[in-house]
């Protein structure tokens, strides 16, 4: 029989055993949550600063998503979309309002989003701007991170989520990112869409240059150019606005949405555009079997809600500032630099110090959990319903391990 101090060896071992190799986790083994905390097998207590890459904005079994996938579980979970159900046109309209757009289409994973996007932009270009078939380019900026079908690894800059995938799928134009002139001089006549991360995520939380969503837009409208942004990860409250966008005052044609959509139960995502842009697709043309699924549906609603009375990202914005003043106390002390917005922060650790993974690694056994990138960056995320004493306590952690790491030094 398996000891209690046992388990988590025995999980990792069994994970490693029957598991393809295509993440790298931490070696904690999660089976409680709440709240912004998670608690292992062996009883273990986390502070969760990853929040599952933003799906878990609302925090781990938010009582009232919870209520609304229960009493959703009882009624009906699935119908496909050959029928309608209750839930879908209710959650259509309330998504629709809070984007400001005339229409929604529910998918399930945000690379589904991303690639519905793709298509509609596509389609678009040929339907109603009228260029050639089969010549239609997206615009892209190198470092993104849009998700990882074929078609998405086709115009990724990273060479491990690229490399062996090809062959690749043609139609794309990098350029560099918070670039506006390098942007505006790749939109030509075959253009149909710019497709960004207003703050990009993977590539360690970069914020562009203040000014650069607004000339993005510019550039967009005076061209005749969809503007495509993805909020997969910085939107739905986690930069301390329901969108990341917002925070220049642009609305883009299309918003492609996910992660915390769901709220930590269910896969869900969407495309937000108007009618004008997602009204060129017709019946049979694009589909998903569990998009805008019943129990999928309900659980959106309810996150909707509570982004409509705006606290999330009152929180977030918040907390936001303390999280960003105590970072930036160590930066010269074992953090170079310190990037973000509201509750997420991209920080660079001293590479003389350690890797990411390193302080990953030494920040779970201090009792927080927080994800690397790149080298010696780290990923900062907490739940929006953290308190300034638990990111205290996050950032007391993180000064312990890079004094650690320097004395060692």
């Amino acid at each position: 029989m398996t000891s209690v101090a046992n388990r988590t060896v025995t999980a990792v071992e069994e994970a490693e055993r029957h598991t393809a190799h295509n993440y790298h986790p931490l070696p904690v083994v999660i089976a409680e949550a709440e709240g912004a905390w998670v608690t292992d097998v062996d009883g273990r207590r986390y502070l969760d600063c990853l929040a599952g890459y933003s799906a878990l904005n609302f925090g781990h079994r938010h009582p009232g998503l919870i209520a609304a996938a229960r009493e959703q579980l009882d009624r009906v979970t699935l119908t496909s979309r050959a029928f309608l159900h209750d839930q879908f046109g209710p959650f259509c309209r309330d998504l629709a309002e809070l984007t400001g757009k005339d229409m929604v289409l529910p998918m399930n994973s945000g690379a589904e989003a991303v690639e519905t996007a793709i298509k509609v932009a596509r389609k678009w270009g040929y339907k109603v701007k009228g260029v050639p078939d089969g010549q239609a380019t997206i615009i892209v900026a190198d470092g993104n991170f849009h998700g990882r079908t074929t078609t998405i690894v086709s115009f990724s800059t990273d060479p491990e989520a690229r490399a062996d995938y090809g062959p690749y799928t043609p139609g794309f134009r990098v350029v560099p990112y918070g670039d506006l002139e390098a942007l505006r001089a790749a939109i030509d006549e075959t253009t149909v869409a710019v497709l960004l991360e207003p703050i990009q995520g993977e590539a360690g939380v970069l914020v562009p240059p203040r000014g650069y969503l607004t000339g993005v837009r510019e550039a967009c409208t005076e061209r005749r150019v969809l503007f495509v942004a993805d909020e997969i990860q910085s939107g739905l409250g986690r930069t301390g606005a329901t969108f990341a966008c917002d925070d220049e005052g642009v609305v883009p044609d299309m918003y492609v949405l996910g992660k915390a959509l769901g709220g930590g139960i269910v896969p869900v995502s969407a495309v937000a555009a108007d009618r004008d842009v997602l009204g060129v697709l017709r019946p049979g043309e694009h589909g998903s079997t569990f998009g805008g699924n019943p129990l999928a549906c309900a659980v959106a609603r309810a996150v909707v809600g509570l982004l409509a009375t705006g606290e999330p990202q009152r929180r977030a914005r918040e907390v936001g500032e303390h999280l960003h003043r105590r970072l930036g106390e160590l930066v010269g002390h074992g953090l170079t630099a310190v990037r973000g917005r509201g509750l997420w922060a991209g920080i660079d650790i001293d590479p003389a110090l350690m890797t990411g993974r390193e302080a990953s690694e030494r920040l779970m056994a201090r009792g927080v959990l927080a994800k690397d990138t790149h080298g010696s960056t780290l990923r900062l995320a907490p739940p929006l319903v953290v308190t300034r004493e638990e990111i205290d306590g996050a950032v007391d952690a993180l000064a312990e391990v890079l004094k650690s790491a320097g004395s060692a030094g």
